[in-house]
């Protein structure tokens, strides 16, 4: 029996501390871990001999610094996790191992909103078939992780607000997803996971303070302080689509006049083009036109891109980020809406807070939530499971198969 403070104690912390350092970067050189973790670089190198030795984790040649080096990451036989991306138009689905390896991906044409179980249905057999395509067995799942397009209640685990997605109204989505599966799931909203997506893949590496803020169909943020993400008590932090900027404006679906969303959301943004564009417009195809020089479609997106401004101002003022990363189809318009976003930065937030910040185009693109829900059972699964090769005398953890 271990007892705190023993040396079997001690040594099953140390061999966790290593592997949760490895599990959230990837991989990660021997002297990266000893820096990550706190642990000297002696007792960092018997660790991963030990792992490596139990089929924990691989470890390969490569350099640092000009430097040759080891690289470790987690064995592609440890496990693999999903992620599941719900918007408001398609349905995306992504499978990955624990060395933040993408295995296989598809996205398909969705009506989200139409119905929930529909959804759920098409996610089901898209797994299912992604997981054949790996040619892994299910036994080998360690979690879902699901992105919804709106904000989930903390204490219910139902979508907080009803009028985003009225077809799922008293849908629990991770209960939902689970019991179809037989595995655990872990849901989130779009903004938060593309925050997570970026933070771990994309435009946000190396940065423990960011924004990532999703022009859609919607506007949401997400929002990392001290490299976690921040959800509020009820889990509706970063709904800076309703930050109010005219109290005489449009009525916006939240109730309120003027919110944000009502300036820069697709739903709001395309009928002013269409009369002249056309009734068939999407935001995609305003940003190419944008980008090939359209004159009415460079001024909108400028005018989104002031708005948008104004909010990021706001969350300088008031969480000082050092950086914001833009995603969703507007990002694609790159220094069109940058430019205008960057000029009301400059005229609304504090000099100190707007000269530390940067701002950055999305690196993922619409790969950003579905990437982000994988991140997102990487940074919630515990470290039990892996550690059984390992430490073959512990009890070991359950692993669920499909049912």
């Amino acid at each position: 029996m271990e007892t705190p403070g023993s040396q079997t104690s001690l040594h099953r912390a140390n061999l966790e501390r290593v592997v949760r350092a490895v599990r959230m970067a990837g991989s990660l050189t021997q002297a990266e871990i000893a820096r990550a973790t706190g642990l000297s670089a002696a007792t960092v190198s018997n660790i991963v001999r030990e792992l490596k030795d139990g089929g924990t984790v691989d470890v390969t040649p490569t350099s640092a610094g000009g430097r040759r080096a080891r690289s470790v990451s987690l064995s592609g036989d440890a496990g693999i996790v999903i992620g599941v991306d719900f918007g408001h138009t398609h349905l995306r689905v992504a499978v990955g191992n624990l060395a933040h390896q993408v295995l296989a991906e598809e996205a398909e044409p969705l009506d989200v909103d139409a119905s929930a179980a529909e959804g759920f249905d098409r996610a089901e057999q898209l797994v299912k078939r992604l997981i054949l395509a790996t040619g892994i067995g299910p036994d080998k799942v360690i979690g879902v992780g699901l992105g919804v397009p709106g904000p989930i209640d903390v204490s219910s685990g139902t979508l907080g607000s009803t009028s985003i997605l009225p077809g799922w109204s008293g849908i629990n989505p991770a209960e939902e997803l689970s019991g179809r599966l037989g595995v655990p799931v872990h849901v989130d909203n779009d903004a938060n996971l593309g925050a997570l997506g970026e933070l771990v893949w994309g435009s946000g590496r190396g940065v423990k303070d960011l924004a990532y803020i999703k022009v859609a169909s919607g506007v949401g943020a997400g929002l990392v302080i001290d490299g976690r993400v921040y959800r509020g008590p009820g889990g509706t932090a970063g709904e800076i689509g309703h930050i109010t900027l005219d109290e005489s404006g449009p009525v916006c679906r939240c109730g309120n006049r003027g919110c944000l969303e009502t300036f820069t959301a697709a739903r709001y943004v395309l009928p002013l083009l269409q009369p002249s564009h056309g009734p068939d417009l999407t935001m995609e195809r305003v940003v190419q036109l944008a980008r090939e020089g359209d004159p009415g479609c460079r001024r909108v997106i400028a005018d989104v891109g002031r708005h948008i401004g104004s909010g990021v101002a706001n969350l300088c003022n008031l969480l000082n980020p050092s950086r914001v990363v833009l995603g969703g189809d507007l990002a694609e318009a790159g220094e069109l809406v940058l430019a205008p976003i960057r000029d009301s930065v400059s005229r609304y937030a504090i000099p100190s807070a707007a000269r530390q910040l940067s701002l950055a185009q999305g690196a993922l693109g619409g790969r950003a939530e579905v990437l982000g829900a994988l991140a997102l059972v990487l940074s919630e699964m515990g470290d039990s499971t892996l550690l059984e090769s390992a430490l073959p005398t512990a009890a070991p953890a359950s692993r669920l198969a499909f049912t």
